[in-house]
């Protein structure tokens, strides 16, 4: 009876210690966040035909391709680095330029975010996605130069509490077209509040630092307020670009308007305006007021095409107004 009972209290034991190595190889499964990486693959292009006097301009566009990779080691670390393949006025129409758009390390640990590197801004990163539609056209600050996507540098965010986050960004303020040729630097601080669900507000300064002699800084100054429902967006901001060309007084205003509604799972219908202007003038040859009217159709998970017209009225005058009809195409994961 002893030996038997022996036999059986090591049966229990083994089965107990089995149970327990089953028990922490699934606790360790769960705390243990295991890499893991995705491609970044996006292409915008578009056909498109002027109508009047720009008739003549049409054709076949391939607008911009982004191509990358990111990866997240666990732990709250990611890198990404992302190559931007476009157009550059600096060679002919018929060449693609390939930049490195980003190249940064990420690193999240509770309401805490950290990025350095060859980062994305946050200029008008909220913006941008409030818009939804940058294969299309890029939002107001991006389109209009007042400032640029993404930089050589680094950024924190921190949220506050569910309805207010708070972030801070010190770059180049080159963009990432170019190299740090000068010693200036380009300081940023923003603020975003969601005081109800679907409404976003933000508030954002930037100041880049002049770097010639008698040159003045630049400042950056947005106000965004955005409301999202079920199934319809609208959205609003107002910028000022203060010191452009480093010069008082080349100081640029902008506002823009936009909203989108969707009409079923694969159609959404959107719109937009906006308004450039500049201090007494000085830049009259580019100011103007532009609107894009369109509908967006979804072609299964990855591929999305939007027939859109567009209007551009200058300021200047004697300079007629031009329309466009464009059929833009995005293929993206």
């Amino acid at each position: 009876m002893k030996i038997k009972t022996e036999k059986m209290m090591n049966k229990k034991i083994l089965v107990a210690g089995m149970i327990a190595c089953l028990g922490f190889t699934a606790m360790a499964q769960e705390t243990v966040e295991e890499p893991k990486g995705k491609a970044i693959i996006q292409v915008f292009g578009n056909f498109h035909t002027g109508f009047g006097e720009n008739n003549d301009d049409r054709g076949f566009e391939l607008d911009r391709s982004y191509l990358g990779y990111q990866y997240s080691l666990g732990k709250g670390l990611q890198v990404k680095a992302v190559m931007d393949i476009g157009k550059s006025k600096s060679v002919d129409d018929y060449h693609r330029i390939a930049y490195i758009k980003n190249a940064q390390v990420t690193w999240k640990t509770g309401n805490l975010t950290l990025d350095g590197g060859l980062i994305s801004t946050t200029q008008f990163k909220t913006q941008e996605k409030f818009w939804g539609y940058r294969y299309m056209m890029k939002s107001f600050q991006d389109e209009y130069k007042f400032g640029n996507s993404a930089d050589l540098g680094i950024s924190a965010s921190y949220k506050f509490a569910p309805w207010v986050s708070a972030d801070a960004i010190i770059v180049n303020g080159e963009g990432y077209k170019k190299v740090q040729v000068k010693d200036g630097l380009q300081y940023g601080l923003g603020a975003t509040f969601t005081p109800v669900k679907g409404l976003t507000m933000r508030l954002y300064g930037s100041m880049n630092e002049a770097t010639a002699e008698g040159a003045e800084n630049a400042y950056n100054w947005a106000v965004f307020a955005g409301y999202q429902y079920k199934w319809f967006s609208l959205g609003a901001e107002y910028n000022i670009f203060q010191n452009s060309k480093n010069k008082k007084g080349t100081n640029q205003y902008g506002w823009s308007a936009y909203g989108s509604a969707t009409l079923s799972k694969v159609v959404n219908v959107f719109a937009r305006y906006d308004n450039l202007s500049s201090e007494n003038d000085w830049n009259i040859a580019n100011d103007e007021s532009a609107a894009i009217l369109g509908a967006q159709i979804k072609l299964g998970k990855y591929v999305k095409v939007a027939p859109n017209v567009r209007m551009n009225i200058p300021s200047a005058e004697g300079v007629d107004n031009s329309y466009s009809a464009y059929v833009s195409c995005y293929f993206g994961f």
